[in-house]
């Protein structure tokens, strides 16, 4: 291997190492800062008015959820 094709291959390597540095190590170790950065962003917005199609605002997945009764499998009501 050419000392000249080291040195590119060098160079790329680095070039990769710093960019993943500011996209994903900085956050990481700085996830404070950024969090409170996203809370003041998103202070002003209503999750439950800009949720598309009706549907549910994210839940944590792990959290057990209430056990639903189906539509199709209600008791009817009776009509006074």
């Amino acid at each position: 291997m050419t000392t000249q094709r080291k040195l590119v291959t060098v160079g790329i390597v680095a070039a990769l190492g710093l960019a993943s540095y500011g996209v994903i190590i900085y956050p990481m170790q700085h996830a404070e800062e950024y969090r409170k950065v996203q809370e003041s962003w998103r202070a002003d917005i209503d999750r439950d008015k800009i949720q598309p199609g009706g549907m549910r605002v994210w839940s944590d997945p792990f959290q057990e959820r209430k056990k639903e009764v189906p539509l199709y499998m209600q008791k009817p009501r009776k009509e006074e």
